[in-house]
């Protein structure tokens, strides 16, 4: 990603031409919005009508371009506590909007949106048709994109080639990419009752918050930490975060869930985490049309055939059936959530309870808060396996 900082005149929301750029030729004019220069990354669409700061700092859209179904983006503005990464870092590679609030109308925000884009260097677009984007996407599936403005604006055939050679989502290992350097630790509100080995895949912040609000001490790791090092923390359970990337290339972190599973260790995961279960449990991925992403997403646990509406944020998924049973060489397994949408698989565990997992984000940031009681049941194991 290319970017210029220059201060620019007038409005706040740029009125410079910006256009977005998509793979098989599709061209939207609009505004530039944020930074001013070039950015390329998959074109995705969050459904989610608030919470644009979470989704903005959620390292699992890294090298993603979300295009806002919200019409009007950015009336909250921006704040030093809503986000989602380790220090408030913006991980989309770009952001596509319709209406861009010029102003902050809260009394939390300490900026607007579109300074803080500037500021991180994002480049955006503002003022184009998100309904016809969405629908393209939804139609054709998310495919590469760009987002170009100022110097980086050139005629069609030049941005379409610049596109359509940027690396695939498919294939693409990016955990390593969005994961914490060195281990640091989350510590518990009043008494340390556990402590869990948090594999930071892409992990968001208010993960450790909702372990530590329960008592539970995270000890957060790189993606490469091997199993000796988990062993060596004497954890009393081990969590898989989120993250971006193809699960297909995940094999190191595959090759750890085993090893955490065959030593009989209470595990959970969540979204990538999902993902990475699965595949330790003989489970294969593929990579969805378009995905989900947003706030209302409606799950059903098969177990009691209640419906939670979740947060998402994925776009390959695991293979299965809901309900299906198969064996595995750690015990019975099961698929134990799928969408109610479309039947995409949500959640898998061991019949034995000993690990399981969720395809959406119980963190609940930026909500809705229908699936938070995971954390409790992990809670359970825990205090069970003791």
């Amino acid at each position: 990603m290319t970017t210029s900082s220059e201060k620019r005149s007038g409005s706040r929301i740029d009125t410079e031409r910006a256009l977005l750029v998509l793979e098989d030729g599709r061209v939207f004019t609009g505004t530039a919005f944020g930074a001013i220069g070039q950015t390329l990354g998959e074109a995705v669409f969050s459904t989610g009508m608030s919470g644009y700061q979470e989704t903005l700092t959620d390292p699992s859209y890294h090298r993603q371009i979300v295009v806002a179904t919200a019409p009007q983006i950015g009336n909250t503005g921006w704040n030093g506590e809503d986000g989602e990464s380790h220090g408030d870092k913006i991980w989309v590679a770009g952001y596509a909007v319709r209406d861009a609030s010029p102003r902050a109308s809260s009394w939390r925000a300490t900026g607007t949106l579109d300074d803080e884009l500037e500021r991180q260097g994002i480049v955006g677009i503002a003022g184009i048709d998100t309904r016809a984007v969405v629908r393209h996407l939804r139609t054709v599936g998310s495919m590469k994109a760009g987002v170009f403005s100022g110097d980086a604006l050139a005629d069609t055939d030049t941005l379409v080639d610049r596109v359509r050679n940027q690396p695939s989502m498919l294939g693409a290992d990016l955990a390593g990419e969005v994961s914490t350097e060195t281990r640091y630790t989350v510590d518990p509100i009043g008494e340390a009752r556990f402590s869990v080995a948090a594999i930071d895949l892409g992990i968001k912040t208010n993960t450790p918050r909702n372990f530590a609000k329960r008592g539970i001490r995270s000890h957060v790791l790189p993606s490469a930490t091997t199993f000796d090092e988990i062993v060596a923390l004497k954890p009393d359970g081990v969590f898989l975060s989120n993250g971006p990337g193809d699960p297909a290339t995940a094999d190191h972190i595959v090759g750890v869930t085993r090893e955490v599973l065959g030593a009989g260790i209470p595990l959970f995961g969540i979204c990538f985490g999902n993902q990475i279960l699965g595949r330790a449990l003989g489970r294969s991925t593929y990579k969805m049309t378009f995905g989900h992403r947003g706030i209302n997403i409606p799950v059903i646990d098969h177990a009691t055939r209640s419906v939670a509406i979740t947060a998402q944020n994925h776009g390959f998924a695991l293979e299965g059936e809901a309900g299906e049973e198969f064996d595995t060489e750690f015990g019975r397994a099961i698929v134990s959530h799928t969408c109610a949408n479309d039947g995409t698989v949500e959640g898998i565990k061991l019949v034995d309870g000993s690990a399981f997992s969720v395809q959406y984000h119980p963190e609940s940031a930026a909500g809705p808060r229908d699936a938070e009681y995971l954390f409790d049941q992990f809670i359970d194991l825990l205090d069970g396996q003791k």
